[in-house]
């Protein structure tokens, strides 16, 4: 029998199960010791570590966020997006900014001290301005630039806990369903609170006021740091979940979300907040001299808001104490709504686009079409959520009776936008007729001209990724793939800077399998993605066929010529034998004429 079997304290161990660590380190280093040497051991971990799997400072969570990133370049990105709010977008993206590159910052430092951290005083953000300005859509850019998980909320629909109604709470927990059930993703998400005015206490109730003062303390410690657990009583499906992991570990682990690292959004309108300030300023007009509010005035003034103003309005002052930055929105004009129905990445212009796309309908607008619903959406005074009311009341009959038709094109002019009804008749009856009409051609051509100023405003936001200028040629790639994909145009950005980075992977790949060194120029790289594009097939698949031919030719070559290095025309691609009987009529041209000379 083997020295194990005869061992009982081996065999103890080995009924009990697999060996600890340090026995079987034991074991190892006397292994080595006697095949090797005495001074031949087994490294501990703790004196050779592993290496970091997650990279280090560059892994784990932070390789999801955008970190790096810095304001004037969040604020860049905006600008894409926004129109006017220039100050709202300065100091959101700042503050957001230094948010998250402090959460990183102080996630690398090792603090001894227990009192490290406590009191910290998170970028916690009020936004005040009337509906449709921009406050929620500006946010969600900005979480889905960043990768953090975002989540918004009514402050209306919540209670103090204990009381019945939503808990505020849930929406913490609602982040680690954003971020895909990743406890440490969840823990740098965004938090966005809308109506956040409607909670401001009622001077005059008498009672607990469970719906206003009682949310904003409840909001007081998530805004602030503290445990949020994910297993609630009225959450059954965080209970089944502690119940699966129970069943599989036969532990009660707590899952639960620190906040300390959470950013806070909230938001309003604060209609009567002038007034309040008005009081403070002594600037309040009363009896029959006082005039008519001027929205601009009640603008001014609530850019000389306080602390202070705020809990005079109804918010408890530790409420106040965590909103330490508050941002005051512009109400938007008649031209403001105009510039974002011109702007190519606008959703509500994206969003009919594709309507009349999904039944294969191409849909254009005029420039004064746009103009017009532009000025009746100012007229309904919600912003920019009008526009997309005046568009569906102009365009509702068509989406109902064109889809039925032949027709494939319909120009939005502002016939149209006047009377839907007889431009419907007109456009019924010529049919297809239409699609050749010169106003729909150049509808389409000053379309594309805003197009491409604004992927040219982009290229600052792209130039790391950018290896070379962005040229017209490749302004032109982007524009025909947001038109061919239905994309956004930072979606056609991406997919385009995607395929040029292939066509650099194909160039190395030929390098290491044939051994020949070859950089395809600018028209050749516009050939392939388009070519790649048309026939809807990726950067590789579509080279392999030229070079199939190009191998042989270019290896023949640069045996004949000692040359190594090739710099690819556009033929090199599309008519490969001519590109190659070309090369080599050159050299051979070259080498007459040297031996001639």
């Amino acid at each position: 029998m083997s020295q194990t079997k005869n061992n009982p304290g081996n065999g103890d161990k080995t009924k009990r199960g697999a060996p600890d660590h340090k026995h079987l380190e034991q074991q190892l280093t006397d292994y080595l010791s006697k095949k090797y040497s005495a001074k031949a051991r087994q490294a501990s971990p703790e004196f050779c570590p592993l290496p970091d799997l997650d990279g280090g400072d560059e892994g784990g969570v932070w390789s999801r966020i955008n970190f790096d990133m810095r304001p004037e370049e969040l604020v860049a990105y905006l600008d894409q997006y926004i129109v006017r709010q220039d100050e709202a977008k300065a100091v959101l993206a700042t503050k957001i900014c230094t948010h998250f590159n402090r959460a990183k910052y102080l996630s690398k430092r090792a603090s001894s001290d227990p009192a490290d951290g406590v009191g910290l005083i998170k970028n916690n953000v009020l936004l005040i301005g009337p509906t449709g300005v921009g406050k929620t859509y500006m946010v969600k850019l900005i979480a889905a630039k960043l990768g953090v998980p975002f989540v918004k909320g009514d402050a209306t629909k919540f209670s103090e806990t204990g009381y019945v109604g939503g808990d505020v709470e849930d929406l913490v927990r609602d982040l680690v369903r954003e971020a895909g059930e990743d406890l440490e993703l969840a823990q740098y998400g965004i938090v966005y609170v809308d109506e956040i005015d409607k909670i401001a206490s009622s001077h005059n109730l008498i009672g607990p006021d469970v719906s206003r003062t009682g949310v904003q303390r409840a909001l007081l410690k998530p805004m602030e740091e503290t445990e949020v657990d994910l297993k609630v009583a009225h959450d059954p499906i965080s209970q089944i979940q502690a119940i699966e992991d129970y069943r599989k570990t036969g532990k009660r682990e707590k899952r639960a979300v620190n906040t300390r690292h959470v950013l806070f959004v909230m938001s309003g309108a604060f209609g009567d907040l002038p007034e309040v300030i008005k009081r403070r300023l002594n600037k309040k007009e009363m009896g029959f001299g006082a005039k008519v509010t001027d929205p601009a005035l009640d603008q001014e003034y609530m850019r000389e808001i306080t602390p202070q103003d705020l809990v005079e309005y109804g918010f408890e002052t530790e409420f106040v104490g965590r909103l330490p930055v508050s941002v005051i929105l512009e109400e938007l004009t008649a031209d403001d709504l105009y510039e974002i129905l011109r702007n190519p990445n606008n959703p509500v212009i994206i969003s009919k686009k594709r309507d009349f796309a999904a039944y294969g309908i191409d849909l254009r607008f005029e420039d004064p079409a746009l103009k017009i619903l532009a000025g009746r959406a100012a007229e309904m005074k919600t912003g920019a959520r009008a526009l997309v009311t005046v568009v569906e009341k102009a365009l509702l009959p068509f989406e109902r009776k064109l889809p039925s038709t032949d027709i494939a094109h319909l120009l939005v002019t502002p016939e149209l936008v006047a009377d839907p009804k007889t431009e419907l008749e007109r456009v019924l009856a010529l049919g297809e007729d239409q699609a050749g009409d010169e106003r729909f051609e150049d509808a389409g051509r000053s379309e594309r001209m805003e197009l491409l100023k604004m992927i040219a405003k982009r290229e600052a936001l792209y130039a790391e990724r950018l290896e070379a200028a962005l040229t017209p040629a490749r302004m032109d790639l982007i524009a025909d793939e947001y038109y061919r994909s239905g994309m956004s145009l930072g979606a056609a950005f991406d997919a385009v800077i995607e395929r040029l980075d292939q066509v650099r992977e194909f160039e190395v790949a030929f390098f290491d399998r044939y051994g020949i060194k070859i950089k395809f120029s600018e028209a050749a790289e516009v050939a392939i993605l388009a070519g790649a594009a048309a026939e809807g097939r990726g950067v590789q698949p579509y080279c392999v066929r030229p070079s199939q031919v190009l191998e042989p030719g270019l290896r023949l070559a640069r045996d004949r010529t000692g040359q190594s290095e090739f710099l690819l025309p556009e033929d090199a691609v599309f008519d490969t034998d001519r590109y190659l009987h070309g090369l080599f009529q050159a050299h051979y041209s070259a080498t007459l004429e040297s031996r001639t000379s």
